[in-house]
């Protein structure tokens, strides 16, 4: 147990940066952020920035549910629409996230963009999409996407990969070469926000945070700088 104490310490967990690491870095998050009325003309400033410099999934986003005791869950889920209303993702309404967000329908999400050293968090209550909106996102996925859909019973107890494998062969065959509508149990959530904070890298840990709060989706936002 001591050399595995020892590898965690020295190996697995990067230093603390030095001065030049912070001032190599400071650059690109030195223009003022403060000046914006409208957290969702920012965030997708934000996004652009990121889709160009992250490897994979810049809409990759830590979920946050918790079930009716109040007892915490977190996962990555794919941000798949973005407009005025909220935040939008879909999933099975019978996995664990689902059965969360029947039970207490208000979530927090979090992007993480390293290679850019910002985050935004947000906070809100959360919506099912209409079911065009989930119909119209559903018909764009991947053929076998929109079938494992159907073989997936998501979360729960799975006897063998192969009888995964034996599910969505079944559900392929079922469906021939027709058309694959949307689950009755296949949606999507819009996470709709009452607060949302943008977090960006500042050298020596004195970080920018913009704190955006209204009382609900038809107030105003109201702005605060937080300390770091």
């Amino acid at each position: 147990m001591e050399g595995l104490h020892t590898v965690a310490k020295k190996d697995l967990i990067p230093p603390t940066p030095s001065a030049e690491d912070y001032e190599a870095t400071s650059a690109a998050n030195a223009a003022e952020i403060f000046d914006r009325d409208e957290p969702f003309v920012l965030f997708a400033e934000w996004l652009e920035d990121a889709k160009a410099k992250e490897v994979n999934d810049a809409n990759a986003m830590a979920l946050a549910t918790a079930d009716a005791s109040g007892l915490p869950d977190v996962r990555m889920v794919l941000l798949k629409g973005v407009d005025a209303r909220g935040f939008v993702f879909y999933t099975n309404t019978e996995s664990a996230k689902g059965t969360q967000l029947g039970a207490n329908a208000q979530a927090a999400i979090c992007f993480h963009w390293k290679s850019l050293r910002r985050q935004v968090r947000i906070r809100g209550v959360v919506e099912t999409v209409t079911p065009d909106e989930a119909d119209a996102y559903f018909a764009s996925r991947a053929r076998d996407s929109r079938i494992g859909a159907w073989a997936s019973k998501q979360s729960r107890p799975l006897e063998s990969r192969f009888a995964l494998e034996k599910a969505v062969a079944r559900e392929a065959a079922r469906f021939g070469l027709g058309e694959v509508p949307r689950p009755p149990h296949w949606s999507g959530y819009r996470v709709v926000p009452m607060q949302i904070e943008f977090w960006r890298d500042r050298p020596f840990r004195l970080h920018d945070r913009l704190q955006l709060l209204r009382e609900n989706e038809d107030s105003p936002w109201r702005r605060t700088r937080l300390y770091p």
